[in-house]
């Protein structure tokens, strides 16, 4: 007594997987091409961001108000910050967005979400970016200094 087992591929099982055309695009395929290149380039942003802060001079203890004025007045420090800021808010948005994405159900739910993500990373940039290059560690209001050990008479 002999049975036989018909493959899957036989014939008699025709699969009907279709790949829809989707209107995305490249989109994902370069979403997660930048999460992969921005996680390298945030790894030695920070890294170099802890080294400079924790390592070199006096370390911890001279993280204060005039550290953060000292390094700020050199353009490249600030170019150093304003790349981690978006690169770090970026990135994240972008994890957050594929997060949504997955567990969001309901297409309403998905688009409001991502709304007040996008509006809140938006808002956060513009701000951190704000800051870092209007940033003055001795302003002057109605022609009095305001008061800074560190700030010149």
């Amino acid at each position: 007594m002999t049975a036989t087992i018909e493959s899957p591929r036989s014939g008699r099982v025709a699969p009907q997987y279709r790949r829809s055309g989707g209107s995305k695009g490249n989109f994902e395929m370069i979403a997660w091409l930048f999460m992969r290149l921005s996680g390298v380039v945030l790894v030695v942003l920070i890294f170099g961001h802890l080294f400079v802060n924790l390592m070199v001079g006096e370390g911890i203890h001279a993280i204060d108000f005039g550290f953060v004025a000292g390094k700020w007045a050199d353009p490249f420090w600030q170019f150093w910050d304003l790349a981690m800021l978006w690169l770090a808010m970026l990135h994240g948005t972008n994890g957050v967005r594929t997060i949504i994405n997955d567990y969001a159900e309901k297409t309403s739910t998905r688009r409001w979400l991502k709304t007040v993500l996008y509006a809140a990373a938006v808002v956060i940039i513009l701000l951190g970016t704000l800051v870092i290059f209007t940033f003055n560690p001795c302003p002057v209001v109605n022609g009095v200094a305001l008061p800074g050990g560190f700030c010149p008479a």
